[in-house]
């Protein structure tokens, strides 16, 4: 019987991947359909060496490995019975600095958004990368295995839920001895549409920071306060389709979005360093450096 099981999950775990990869299980108008699955190659021709950068998927697990900053795993009681394991990983400083929480994808607790939290240490702040899949239980393995699982799993998560699993994370990065009572959020794919509805529902929250993704409805955009940055992919229809509303409808209430869309990238660029014919890498050369900027403004240094 054991065997038996064994088999029956092994084969649910490569149909998922099989369905991610093709995104044959995802409908045409899921928020993540133009996500690809991460890679387990090692092919990194094209990626950015530059120490600026977060590394690509296929660099970040040398680039952590080779951190001279200190990174952890906590657990953070965030209500009830719930708890959610996170990475945390403080920069190199003697003052105290401001806290950002960082969202992963649909693809869960990456090795790629460890390295993300890894790269915001280096300039300054403490990172703070919550495992939103924590409850789910999912088995420990690599992430071209975790990928599918935490695919399939992140549909069920109830958006309020996550919300205030992000106001626990932002409460418990502001009270670490380290840190500044300031907080940011940044997003990626899923995380972004998540870091951009945490703009809405956070009153406390000090800069969000949303890369592609969606915009939150209409009804909820008169409930944003922090400065939104915006930082899409021209090559990402269904995401920029989402824009211009966010954009006429929070100008008109006087809050502050900004936004970048970089031409020829595509979804998914900051990870995707080597795709697009090189405008995945140009938009990332760009992005990040905004990605600080915008941090440093309304966080502080």
């Amino acid at each position: 019987m054991r065997v038996q099981a064994a088999a029956i999950r092994l084969g649910l775990i490569l149909a998922l991947a099989a369905a991610c990869t093709t995104n044959k299980m995802v409908p045409a108008t899921d928020a993540h359909a133009d996500h690809a699955a991460p890679s387990s190659s090692a092919a990194v021709a094209g990626a950015s060496n530059d120490l600026r950068l977060p590394a690509d998927a296929a660099g970040a697990p040398a680039r952590l490995a080779a951190s001279p900053r200190h990174g952890e795993y906590v657990t953070i009681h965030t209500g009830g019975t719930d708890s959610v394991r996170a990475w945390v990983v403080y920069p190199e400083r003697s003052t105290k600095a401001p806290v950002v929480v960082v969202v992963h994808e649909i693809f869960g607790l990456s090795s790629w958004i460890r390295g993300v939290a890894d790269q915001l240490a280096a300039d300054g702040f403490i990172a703070i990368a919550p495992d939103l899949l924590t409850m789910k239980n999912l088995p420990e393995g690599p992430d071209s295995v975790l990928a599918p699982l935490a695919t399939a799993a992140i549909r069920t998560l109830d958006a309020g839920w996550v919300q205030n699993q992000l106001d626990a994370v932002g409460q418990y990065g502001m009270s670490l001895p380290a840190a500044q009572k300031k907080y940011g959020i940044v997003g990626f794919c899923w995380g972004g549409g998540v870091s951009f509805a945490h703009a809405a529902h956070a009153p406390g929250l000090g800069a969000s920071v949303v890369y592609y993704g969606v915009s939150p409805k209409a009804t909820d955009l008169p409930s944003v306060r922090a400065p939104v940055l915006g930082l899409y992919a021209g090559n990402d229809a269904r995401v920029d389709a989402t824009i211009p509303a966010a954009d006429t409808a929070l100008h008109a209430l006087g809050r502050t979005y900004t936004y970048s869309i970089y031409p020829g990238a595509g979804h998914g660029f900051l990870r995707q360093q080597t795709g697009m014919d090189g405008a995945n890498m140009t938009a990332t050369r760009a992005a990040w450096p905004a990605t600080i900027a915008w941090f440093k403004k309304y966080l502080g240094s």
